[in-house]
């Protein structure tokens, strides 16, 4: 393990520490290999406003932009080769850890077009291209759980490519998640794949919930602001502790053991947001709250040094949770805060927002070029 007692202490519970952000910056001072050695760090998520802001700090890039204009890259062309770059060299430095644990972990991510999310075929091609180009077994490619992504997901499962499903707020959509992972495992089992080379993790979302509830249980009434200020804080931890009840359901199943026994790993639930959006609250806290055995926290960096610095490991906190998480969100519904609204309206918005990094990163991209051209 590393050498913080925080991080190794929370290692040590079976959750997999994974960094989520990726740069060539870190990647070339040998700061991502710190965090691998030091603080448990296992695995890395990647997105398109971490790779816009790397571009516009320093020359990390500059010799590569160069490059494609050379090529006469065009800004789509530029995009890509330049994250799949990164990730391909991540994942290098990272294979030990692979190869250390089977496969688990040693994973880098890499994420589809968002702007594809409603599209089910296009995202199942660019799946294939980053798959192809990256060319690397710890590559993982992140699809939106969306209505259209989830026969992607299955489709791309069966190919053989190890996904990362993102963008999960609800328990009925990750209910469907796991379906179009155990059915993707099925079709590959079809078509003569080796289950045993096929991994995935499934992204549920938290301090966004949080975010959202928030905000609409301090619109409520005088009448109801004690019972308000009760449950400020505590949606986003019942919703994953309740998605990891469903994990323990779903893979506990005759249709689950019936793959497993043909080598297939389980699709490991992993808490994504984690960062704390509300200073009123401790800033370890979608950390401490989520320990749980077999599952991923992948935190930006301010929040794994806050866990290294001052997170309380004290094992497993959400197991023989349940109850107490459905009552939360009974309480919420009860105040009339609905949660099929509140998951609903972060889906659009979550889509929404990744489109939004996508432009901004081509907005960068198209900057680097032009800055080398002169035009």
């Amino acid at each position: 393990m590393g050498t913080n007692p925080n991080l190794d202490a929370l290692a040590r519970a079976g959750v997999s520490i994974w960094l989520d952000d990726l740069n060539r910056r870190i990647i070339n001072d040998g700061s991502l290999r710190e965090l691998v050695q030091d603080k448990c760090v296992v695995g890395v998520t990647t997105n398109p406003t971490i790779f816009a802001a790397a571009l516009s700090q320093g020359d990390a890039y500059a010799e590569q932009v160069c490059g494609l204009v050379k090529d006469g890259a065009d800004v789509e062309r530029a995009v890509f080769e330049i994250t799949t770059q990164d990730v391909r060299t991540a994942c290098d430095l990272l294979r030990p850890v692979f190869d250390r644990t089977g496969g688990q972990d040693g994973r880098v991510s890499i994420e589809v077009d968002p702007r594809l999310a409603t599209a089910t075929a296009a995202t199942v091609e660019m799946a294939g291209r980053l798959w192809a180009s990256v060319d690397r077994p710890n590559v993982l490619i992140k699809i939106p759980a969306t209505v259209e992504g989830l026969p992607a997901i299955s489709e791309a499962v069966a190919a053989g490519i190890n996904i990362n499903v993102t963008l999960i707020f609800s328990l009925d959509r990750y209910r469907g998640v796991m379906n179009a992972y155990l059915t993707g495992l099925e079709q590959a089992r079809e078509h003569g794949k080796d289950l045993s080379t096929i991994h995935s993790v499934a992204s549920f979302f938290v301090s966004r919930v949080d975010a959202e509830v928030d905000k609409r249980l301090d619109a409520l009434g005088p009448e109801v602001a004690d019972a308000a200020k009760e449950l400020r804080g505590k949606a986003g931890i019942a919703n994953a502790r309740l998605a990891y009840q469903a994990y323990e359901e779903v893979f506990s199943t005759p249709r689950w053991q019936n793959l497993a026994d043909d080598g297939a790993h389980q699709q490991r639930p992993l808490w994504a947001s984690t960062g704390v959006k509300d200073p009123a609250y401790p800033d370890t806290m979608y950390v401490t709250e989520l320990v749980a055995p077999n599952t991923v926290n992948t935190m930006p960096s301010k929040t794994l040094d806050a866990v290294a610095d001052h997170g309380r490991i004290t094992g497993d906190t959400v197991t023989g949770t349940y109850a107490q998480a459905a009552q939360s969100l009974d309480d919420l519904e009860r105040l009339g805060i609905s949660y099929l609204e509140v998951v609903e309206q972060l889906e659009v918005e979550g889509v929404q927002k990744f489109e939004k990094s996508w432009d901004e990163l081509l907005a960068s991209v198209d900057g680097a070029l032009t800055a080398v051209t002169g035009a």
